[in-house]
């Protein structure tokens, strides 16, 4: 591999905008945000809403503040949000649903990130005033920490089900939703449709440099605005980024099955490195788990001196994970796994 170009795996966030969508950027019609008057937002916000079959939607500037204005939308101080154990909302977002919403949660143990209608309803607390008031279950789609797992409409249904029967709302954490879309067939509308809300990124497998879409009811938008003025995400001209999103929806939906391609390629590949294993060997999408224990080198080592043979990964609770995106190449994904290889025998670069 050249020496100057680092094979980037640690997440899809770290894809750069191409130059077809740099050009789009610098096109984009603008106007202020905060007054209803930028084009290319409001055209993208209407575009997002309707993919996901809401009434209204938000852009805002990172998929974790949408997470975080959802909660505190559907929530008040002291009540419980239902999740999986690994959802990113627990593990990866500094606490912020407790922070700025309040809220306690429930973490559900689950079997790559999926729950049931059964486990929601055992989970809901009984009445009482001593008792937090269960009043959020949150799907994440697809599961980061369960290897891009993919959660099928039925199941989707069933927990909506079960939450909806107790007076819960259900909120989609839909970060890479539409990586689940392609690799499952199922449209965005119908995933979205059993959920109160919903939110995608874009600055992930889409290939945009900043933001996220949140979308629900218009009731709920208009008071998702004013959290968003709150939390200091309010934009001016934001169609330059808003074009940005416009662009991906047009022209990197489709290729994720790519991205799903590499991801199985380079889990077939390490999976022959001795001493790990792929802790998701079922790979759905663009999320790649590696479990170093059986070698003789910590995750870190393996980290360090990969890195020094022009590959990155990440590290996630021990494991090691590698993400695919529009920036690597199936050429990529021989060149890292050899690396990795090197990297497990203690090698540098």
């Amino acid at each position: 591999m050249p020496a100057n170009r680092l094979i980037d795996l640690s997440s899809d966030t770290s894809t750069r905008p191409s130059a077809a969508m740099r050009k789009a950027m610098a096109a984009a019609e603008v106007g202020d945000e905060q007054k209803g008057e930028d084009p290319t937002t409001n055209a993208l916000q209407a575009r997002v809403a309707d993919l996901l079959g809401k009434e209204a939607a938000l852009f805002l500037p990172s998929g974790t503040m949408c997470n975080h204005i959802a909660l505190l939308v559907h929530g008040r101080p002291g009540d419980e949000v239902i999740a999986a154990d690994i959802a990113h909302i627990f593990t990866s977002e500094a606490g912020g649903g407790s922070v700025f919403a309040g809220l306690q949660t429930w973490p559900l143990a689950t079997t790559r990130g999926i729950f049931t209608g059964a486990q929601v309803d055992a989970a809901v607390r009984e009445a009482g005033s001593r008792a937090p008031r269960s009043r959020i279950v949150a799907i994440e789609q697809t599961v980061n920490r369960g290897g891009g797992a993919v959660w099928p409409l039925s199941a989707i249904e069933d927990v909506a089900r079960a939450a909806h029967g107790r007076g819960l709302a259900v909120h989609m954490d839909g970060a890479r939703i539409l990586n689940a879309v392609v690799a499952s067939g199922v449209a965005a509308k119908l995933m979205a449709a059993p959920c109160d809300s919903v939110r995608l990124d874009l600055s992930k497998g889409l290939g945009c440099p900043v933001g996220g879409v949140l979308a629900g009811s218009r009731a709920f938008i208009d008071d998702a605005w004013r959290w968003k003025h709150r939390m200091g995400g309010a934009l001016r001209q934001s169609g330059v980024l808003a074009g940005a999103g416009l662009y991906a929806l047009d022209h990197n939906v489709d290729r994720l099955a790519e991205d799903h391609a590499k991801a199985r390629r380079l889990a077939e590949l390490i999976g022959n490195v001795n001493g790990v294993q792929i802790m998701n060997p079922e790979v759905e999408t663009n999320i790649v788990f590696i479990d170093p224990s059986a070698s003789a080198r910590k995750s870190s080592e393996i980290l360090a001196d990969l890195l020094s043979h022009g590959a990155r990964m990440g590290a996630s609770y021990g494991m090691i994970r590698a993400v695919t995106h529009l920036d690597v190449t199936e050429d990529d994904m021989e060149a890292a796994a050899a690396a990795f290889e090197r990297a497990v025998k203690g090698k540098r670069g």
